[in-house]
């Protein structure tokens, strides 16, 4: 017996609900966003042919909300609303002939094709050019005023226009965009993440909203956002007809919008795009899920009005998701070189993302726990763009009570030493120092490029070592005789003396590039580099205190415990000791030094100087007695600014730090 509309329509409602809640509610999703979908736009075409059917707690009525408590409210000057949805070129010709409909007979529409930027919505209100206001998208009527959190973000410009002094902003202002992470800023956020032995972030859309949630707006600072604005919501002295003027309007203004958006003059040639889009969404340098198509004549699109919550001149294309469901058949430990463990699984292979993915990340235990992921069960495994595969969490309405939790190893799985878990800490550790996967992952990392930079030593050949015992760690390298080499498998006279050769360049190494490859948790180039400068050789910086670490430009006080703990644990001395006896240089590089007129005293760059290159301004100020740094702390001396100066200029008046020109400077070196 077939089902009446309001008996189907009830139905989907309840499937909905309860996906919805097992979804945000107990992260434990029973379906993928896919079929999730599926399921929606069927009740949204019930909807549309029987109104009648339509209630009150229909997910269709319902408008998302990212609300905290922990912030003060911005009610929006108009609704800050969603896009309907449209997956197939049917959708969207039948979308078109219903709009035609409600206009005027012979109106010849033309359409924007903007990219759907998969990040977290905001609101930016200037009063005659000043950035006064930032709010999440929030429920869409009220948001969470983020203010200070969005102010540290270099692409949103606090005045505007931005370097254009022939515009003028308008008497008030209010735009919408999003922010979001670019692939590589995403990436490179992860690897800063694993070098301080910490978890990586899951996906980039939920970094970005928590970065921008932040209590601590200096946190939010400290995370490389990108924002693209692409609407206007309302304005004072401002006159556009359509939506391609308004995002020329925005660029001229100094906001960034999506460099790929385009003008079509029909909704034909828009479909034709489409699949370019989705082809080459993995190419683009941010995420995207879709693509949103919009009535270019602003007129005709207020004209069209809403149905339900959706405005009807605008709709959101999406591509096909780039998740798949298959099964959990095992699960394996890797240990870092820090000693972190951390689980993986193996799956049923499945095609997802362009490729076929068989290996999967889990992240840490917390993950597994907290979304009750078992051996055996059926997952969601996503991939987005060139990052690792993950598992997002189990299809517990599918188990059938075979399953197998998934526990931290009692033991090491690589020297069966003990597992411990720290006081207060998250992930699970080997803490055997010369466990033989820890000293391989480190070794690994010291000859890395970027590290020590040692050619002709390899991964698999130091795999290879540490099985024939002939190293223990990474300083054992630099004692390997020739004859030892030989007789290994695979080392030719070729080979044996590309090993000799890059061994022995990596002994004159800088000492910068000799703390980096140490692996210190934090310590990357840059604070290397500042490590360097200031104690001048390793044996001042394990004689240093954390009160003396801790005043070095770019380190605070967390980092500075780390490194001292380091340097104070006898497993790294010995290293140390082997190395300095190999002959390995510990001593940093002594500068020319023109003059003292600067010393103790440190400067950030920003802006395009009247004379002088960037490399030329550190060269002067170092050779004067200065030091250089990245980001301005109050720690900072002086900035020094050029034209066009970014957001550092600004940071430097909050925290009433003095800037001076370049003539100022070398007024200071008379």
């Amino acid at each position: 017996m077939s089902q009446s509309p309001a008996e189907r329509a009830a139905e989907l409602r309840k499937l909905l609900h309860e996906y919805s809640y097992r979804y945000y509610v107990l992260s434990q999703p029973a379906l993928s966003d896919a079929d999730f979908d599926q399921l929606y736009r069927e009740l949204i075409a019930l909807e549309q042919e029987h109104p009648e059917v339509i209630t009150p707690d229909s997910p269709t009525q319902r408008t998302g909300s990212d609300l905290s408590e922990d912030f003060a409210k911005v009610q929006h000057p108009a609704p800050i609303l969603s896009l309907s949805n449209a997956y197939n070129a049917d959708d969207l010709t039948a979308w078109e002939e219903r709009n035609l409909k409600l206009l005027p007979g012979g109106t010849q529409l033309t359409y924007t094709l903007e990219p759907k930027l998969d990040g977290l919505t905001i609101v930016l209100t200037y009063e005659h050019g000043v950035l006064v206001k930032a709010a999440t998208r929030g429920n869409g009527e009220i948001g969470d005023d983020v203010t200070a959190n969005i102010r540290t973000i270099r692409t949103i410009p606090l005045r505007i226009p931005s370097g254009r002094a022939h515009q003028t902003a308008p008497e008030r202002l209010v735009v919408r965009g999003e922010v979001m992470y670019l692939k590589r800023d995403f990436e490179a956020l992860n690897m800063q993440q694993v070098e301080q032995g910490l978890p990586r972030f899951i996906n980039a859309r939920n970094a970005a909203s928590g970065a921008v949630k932040q209590k601590d707006s200096r946190i939010t600072a400290r995370r490389p956002l990108t924002a693209y604005i692409y609407a206007v919501v309302e304005s004072v002295g401002l006159s556009l007809a359509y939506q391609w003027d308004i995002l020329q309007f925005l660029l001229e203004m100094g906001f960034r919008t999506a460099p790929d958006a385009a003008l079509y003059p029909t909704l034909s040639d828009v479909i034709q795009q489409i699949p370019t889009w989705e082809s080459h969404r993995n190419q683009l340098e941010y995420e995207i899920d879709g693509v949103v198509i919009k009535v270019n004549d602003l007129r005709a699109a207020a004209e069209l009005g809403y149905v339900g919550k959706d405005p009807r001149g605008a709709t959101a294309y999406k591509f096909a998701a780039q998740e798949a469901t298959t099964r959990l058949v095992g699960v394996s430990f890797t240990v870092g070189r820090t000693g972190r463990v951390t689980p993986n699984v193996a799956l049923e292979p499945i095609f997802v993302g362009g490729v076929t993915v068989s290996n999967a990340t889990l992240h840490n235990f917390d993950f597994v726990r907290d979304n009750d992921i078992r051996l055996g069960d059926k997952v969601l495994v996503k991939r987005s763009g060139d990052v690792i595969p993950y598992v997002s969490g189990p299809l517990v309405e599918q188990r059938d009570g075979t399953e197998q939790p998934i526990l931290p190893p009692v033991e090491c799985p690589f020297c069966t030493t003990p597992i411990v878990q720290p006081e207060g800490a998250v992930d699970y550790y080997c803490p055997n120092v010369y466990c033989p996967e820890r000293v391989y992952r480190q070794a690994e990392f010291f000859v890395s490029r970027g590290a020590m930079d040692i050619d002709g030593v390899g991964a698999q050949t130091i795999r290879m070592l540490i099985d024939k015992g002939l190293i223990r760690d990474e300083a054992d390298l630099f004692t390997i005789h020739r004859d030892q080499l030989m007789e290994l498998e695979g080392f030719a006279e070729k080979k044996v003396d590309n090993f000799m050769a890059g061994i022995q360049a990596a002994r004159s190494r800088p000492l910068a590039q000799l703390l980096t490859a140490l692996g210190i948790d934090g310590v990357g180039s840059t604070i290397a580099t500042s490590l360097a400068d200031r104690f001048g050789s390793i044996d001042a910086l394990e004689k240093a205190t954390v009160e003396e670490i801790d005043a070095v430009e770019g380190i605070g006080e967390v980092l500075a415990e780390n490194i001292g703990k380091w340097f104070a644990d006898a497993y790294h001395h010995n290293v140390l000791e082997k190395l300095r006896t190999a002959g390995v240089n510990m001593l940093g590089q002594e500068r020319f030094r023109a003059g003292e007129q600067l010393a103790g005293l440190t400067f950030v760059i920003t802006g395009t100087l009247p004379t002088l290159s960037r490399e030329q301004a550190e060269d002067l100020i170092e050779a004067h007695g200065g030091k250089i740094s990245s980001s301005v702390s109050k720690k900072t001396s002086y900035v020094l600014m050029g034209d066009s100066p970014g957001s550092k200029a600004d940071k430097a008046r909050t925290l009433g730090v003095q800037i001076i020109s370049e003539g100022e400077l070398r007024a200071m070196l008379t």
